[in-house]
């Protein structure tokens, strides 16, 4: 093997070495940056997260826990919600003293690879229980309970 040969050799070893680690690091990017960070439970905006969280996954207990005891009660018909080409994104809050508004931006995907993207904004409204902040109403996509009498 001549010294050039040799050369281009490694030459060609260390360039498929760069690639394979930016191959690896491109790919731990991708699944690390996965779930938003969480907010403190013991705000709207957490409450608010966790709630959609919990509907979003169709885990109807876990939302439950979150909605208000008159939400509870009016509760008819716990519904499951299609929510796979949901996301939520949070706009703002308004907090006073024994209640809240949280605005989102509901963002809905349709239509496979080049279907279409649409978003609009929606309130959730929030009081205090015991000094726990409880969702009373939630937009209508989010809402897990048909009103008793609702089918």
């Amino acid at each position: 093997m001549t010294h050039a040969t040799a050369g281009a050799r490694r030459s060609l070893i260390l360039l498929l070495t760069v690639i394979a680690v930016l191959v690896i690091v491109a790919l731990v990017l991708v699944f690390t940056r996965g779930e938003p960070e969480l907010l403190d439970e013991s705000t709207p905006e957490g409450v608010v997260q966790r709630y959609s969280t919990a509907v979003l996954e169709g885990d109807d207990d876990a939302a439950m826990d979150y909605l208000s005891a008159g939400a509870q009660e009016e509760c008819g018909t716990v519904q499951n919600t299609s929510a796979d080409d949901i996301r939520i994104t949070l706009i703002s809050t308004d907090q006073r003293d024994d209640s809240a508004d949280v605005r989102v931006q509901v963002s809905r995907h349709e239509g496979g690879a080049f279907g279409s993207e649409y978003s609009y904004e929606e309130d959730f409204r929030l009081v205090q229980e015991g000094g726990d902040w409880v969702i009373e109403t939630a937009p209508w996509e989010l809402a897990i309970c048909l009103m008793d009498g609702a089918k």
